[in-house]
């Protein structure tokens, strides 16, 4: 025998997990509670059985029972007035009396089904009602009108004796009926004293099982957890000497070994993560030149550069219009090749500058109905569609959040692109189609032009690509480019469809709303591996 051996029972409770505690808590508390809900069940039971028998059986017995003896009462008074008088009018209440008393006698034997002692009143009740009938109330019922019934005169004694039977009847039936109510009413009023006193009992079970989880949570989890978390926030604080104390059920003993461990591994870690945040300052400080650069470029593209191509394409059109003819055809031809030429470069400058802005300048996210950008398009286009004669059509078309300037320049630079290149002598033909599919919204435009080749599908999304010159077609070839720039902005993919031979149908998706910018942590993750994060 050793000093440190205790216990047996002792031993094995200290090789209990957090797990093995939870599960033995929780399953003595739900036999508690379910014992407690069975009883309270029965209880709520039994308060409605007792309350649907007296509101459903015995007080529309009394209630009928009452209406019963109106009715009987109703008879008697009309047999009475008709044999001292002979007038028909006391007839209505004794066959109103007749059908009302069928009526009341089969209510009160459905609802006494199954009560034998209310079955008996009754019967007693019918059958001394039948005996005043037969022998007053029908032969009187039948004697001729007009004059005072002489049956009805030889047989008052025997009426007013068989009668005084029934007014028996009845009384002996509604006392009984009241007392079945009384009964039922006190039965109820007890049954529910008893009830609230067992809920009560009930709820104090539940606050008393309620405070032992509690106080066994807060001792056998919370507080070693807090003892825990007070040794890794010292460790946190740069107190890597600091010693965890093992408190608490099993796993969390191995938990506290798995911090010491975690503690030893952690200046290792932050070495590392310190060399990989220079690196990402590093990053950082080349991106913020970068940018820089970009927004000095787009003053010069707007500023320095237009304004001498301006006075450049002025002079030499001023020159055009002045020596015009004067000079020979050679230099005509030169002083025309310089005004296209600077137009051309001012056209290219202006598209290279809107190029560069999407997504820097223009990033205000917002909800854009792309019935109303369809719309302002084709109204931005007109001159186009009327000179070609062009008809577009459209599905019905989402709204999405988005950027509603680069939603304008993506659909002017698609649907001018499908005008623009038409099959000479044809009118275009542009329909755009549009469809939800999984998170995103699937859009194509199709038209009936000239089309792209296989081998061209990707080129003519490069920057300055062209495939034809532009004495054939005008432009800068940045069109495409740009849409292309502007649907990836918005967490889309675009490419032209190989398998469309009738013209050309550009393919492109958007998501319902803008995708998020990479967190930092995701950042820091891809600085460690070396690549760079994912747009």
């Amino acid at each position: 025998m050793t000093g440190n051996a205790g216990p047996p029972q002792a031993r094995g409770l200290s090789t209990w997990t957090t797990r093995r505690w939870l599960r033995v808590g929780v399953a003595a508390s739900l036999a508690v509670l379910a014992l407690l809900g069975m009883t309270g069940a029965w209880m709520l039971g039994r308060t409605v059985s007792l309350s649907e028998n007296l509101v459903d059986v015995k007080s529309p017995a009394l209630s009928t029972a009452i209406r019963l003896e109106s009715a009987l009462l109703n008879q008697e008074t009309g047999i009475r007035g008709y044999g001292l008088t002979g007038t028909s009018e006391f007839l209505g209440p004794y066959q109103q009396g007749v059908i009302q008393q069928e009526t009341d006698s089969a209510r009160l034997s459905e609802l006494l089904r199954g009560d034998a002692a209310g079955l008996r009143d009754l019967g007693t009740v019918r059958d001394a009602a039948e005996a005043w009938q037969e022998r007053i109330a029908r032969p009187v019922a039948a004697a001729p009108p007009g004059v005072p019934s002489a049956l009805a005169a030889e047989r008052s004694a025997e009426g007013k004796t068989s009668f005084d039977e029934v007014r028996a009847a009845l009384t002996a039936q509604q006392e009984r009926l009241l007392a079945e109510r009384t009964r039922a009413r006190d039965d109820l009023m007890a049954t529910m004293r008893l009830r609230n006193w067992l809920f009560g009992a009930i709820a104090a079970v539940i606050a008393l099982l309620a405070g032992l989880v509690f106080e066994a949570l807060r001792r056998g989890i919370t507080t070693p957890l807090e003892r825990l978390g007070t040794d890794a926030r010292a460790i946190a604080g740069g107190d890597f000497d600091h010693p965890i104390t093992p408190t608490g059920p099993a796993d969390l003993r191995r938990l506290s070994g798995e911090i010491d461990f975690m503690r030893r591994r952690l200046v290792r870690e932050l070495a590392f993560s310190e060399e990989a945040r220079r690196h990402l300052d590093a990053q950082t400080t080349d991106l913020q030149r970068s940018n820089a650069e970009l927004e000095q470029f787009a003053y010069v593209a707007s500023h320095d550069l237009q304004e001498p191509l301006r006075k450049v394409s002025s002079f030499t059109q001023l020159l055009q219009r002045r020596y015009g003819g004067q000079l020979d055809a050679r230099a005509d031809q030169y002083i025309e090749f310089a005004v296209d030429g600077a137009n051309r470069m001012q056209a290219l400058i202006n598209d290279l500058l809107d190029f560069s802005r999407v997504g820097r300048v223009h990033d205000d996210h917002e909800k854009v109905d792309l019935e109303v950008v369809m719309d302002r398009t084709a109204s931005s286009l007109s001159v186009g569609i009327e000179e070609t004669g062009a008809t577009i059509t459209h599905d019905p078309l989402p709204t999405l959040v988005a950027d509603p300037t680069q939603m304008g320049m993506l659909w002017q630079n698609l649907l001018g692109n499908a005008i623009k290149f038409h099959r000479p002598g044809r009118a275009p033909n542009i329909h755009v189609a549009a469809a939800r599919v999984g998170e995103l919204w699937r859009f194509t435009v199709t038209d009936d032009g000239i089309g792209i080749a296989a081998e061209y599908a990707e080129k003519v999304f490069v920057i300055f690509q062209r495939l034809h010159t532009k004495d054939v077609y005008p432009g800068s070839g940045i069109g495409l480019a740009m849409c292309k720039k502007i649907v990836e902005f918005h967490g889309g993919t675009i490419s032209v469809d190989p398998d469309y031979r009738d013209g050309t149908r550009i393919v492109f998706t958007l998501a319902p709303e803008p995708p998020r910018a990479p967190a930092l942590s995701t950042i820091v993750e891809a600085s460690r591996a070396g690549v760079e994060p994912a747009p």
